[in-house]
């Protein structure tokens, strides 16, 4: 098989008629729950055939932080994102990122192992802006960011596991945003 790569504008490959774009997902995790949705999501987009930088916030500077479009995870503690996802979106380069696609998600949890009762709950988070991922869509919304909605994947312990179907659920979810580039 011959794979053609022509570039179609400055900095932008194209693969077989493809764009390639280029993904940062960045993620602030305490339990490792939301290191695990992050990883998926990266999985995700690599094998849409993207390129991705998987960047997490513990582990020091994050450094230049360039892309297309960004996925900005946080664990939900005490009804807020962290310090450190809070402090990642205001040191954002507003001028770079004002035009280009952001997307925000959190863990939330405990919540029920029972399916039908944590699907509830997570319908009814997204009204509800006491998680990680409405305080960070409305800080980036508060800085002129283009920020779609929040989404939020179940943790069914105080400290994990994630629920059996959040990596199944944040695969869909970046492969549905994809669809929308």
């Amino acid at each position: 098989m011959r794979i053609e790569l022509r570039i179609v504008r400055p900095g932008h490959p194209q693969i077989e008629g493809v764009e390639v774009l280029k993904g940062m997902v960045v993620y602030d995790s305490v339990h490792g729950n939301t290191k695990q949705v992050a990883e998926v999501m990266a999985e995700q987009i690599r094998s849409e055939g993207h390129q991705v930088e998987l960047k997490a916030l513990r582990e020091g500077s994050v450094g230049a932080v360039l892309g297309d479009f960004m996925f900005i995870g946080s664990p939900t503690r005490a009804g807020r994102m962290t310090k450190e996802a809070k402090e990642f979106v205001e040191s954002l380069d507003v001028g770079y990122w004002k035009d280009r696609p952001i997307v925000v998600f959190d863990t939330i949890g405990p919540l029920s192992k029972d399916k039908e009762k944590r699907n509830k709950t997570l319908k009814m988070a997204e009204g509800y802006s006491k998680n990680a991922a409405s305080k960070l869509q409305e800080l980036c919304r508060e800085r002129g960011l283009k920020c779609s909605n929040a989404m939020h994947f179940a943790v069914t312990g105080m400290w994990g596991p994630l629920a059996p179907d959040a990596l199944d659920m944040a695969r869909e979810y970046a492969r549905r945003f994809l669809a929308t580039l």
